[in-house]
């Protein structure tokens, strides 16, 4: 992103969003402080996700109902990336959802469709850090979380799953162990 440093306003913008009062069953939701960073992280013009997190306006304006009654930031516009592989992304998502948060659905929708974008994964959802994506995914998918032994990067490893799950040998992602990136997918992010 070019310009001034926008996470002062990001950061405002979540905190206003958090101290709405949520309805109870959202106030309750653990994934309530993640969307209000990717609601936030979008307004103020961090990731690749569209207007809504590519859950659509009807969709989101009920998430902003339910979670952030009252709140309404204003989106930054981007176009809606195409994704050859969003279906079977957010199928393997689906299939592994944690099955305690109606939230976990739409996640598997913005994470599903941030894989667009050309950053890592928690960049292009506009969260704030790779540690949150980290929560995100143990929150909501904790199979995969718990299969991502080696730390390997968000979206290396979701790409690596769904290939691996429709018999696929040659993937997007890299077999790591012969890989001359390795330390580039499993080291620190910037």
């Amino acid at each position: 992103m070019n310009g001034p440093d926008r996470t002062p306003y990001r950061q405002v913008l979540q905190a206003a969003l958090l101290d709405s009062p949520a309805e109870p069953s959202p106030a309750g939701d653990p994934n309530r402080f993640i969307l209000a960073s990717m609601i936030a992280g979008q307004a103020a013009g961090f990731g690749c996700l569209p207007a809504h997190l590519g859950l659509g306006a009807e969709t989101f304006e009920r998430l902003l109902a339910g979670y952030f009654p009252g709140q309404a930031p204003a989106a930054t516009e981007r176009p809606v990336c195409e994704l050859p592989e969003w279906e079977d992304l957010h199928k393997l998502l689906i299939d592994e959802r944690a099955n305690k948060h109606a939230s976990e659905a739409w996640l598997a929708v913005i994470v599903a469709s941030a894989c667009a974008g050309s950053d890592h994964l928690w960049q292009d959802l506009g969260l704030a850090s790779r540690d949150e994506l980290s929560k995100l995914m143990w929150i909501n998918f904790p199979g995969l979380a718990r299969a991502n032994t080696g730390d390997m990067k968000w979206k290396k490893f979701l790409y690596r799953q769904f290939c691996s799950r429709e018999g696929i040998h040659v993937c997007p992602a890299p077999s790591c162990a012969v890989c001359t990136d390795f330390a580039k997918c499993f080291g620190p992010e910037n």
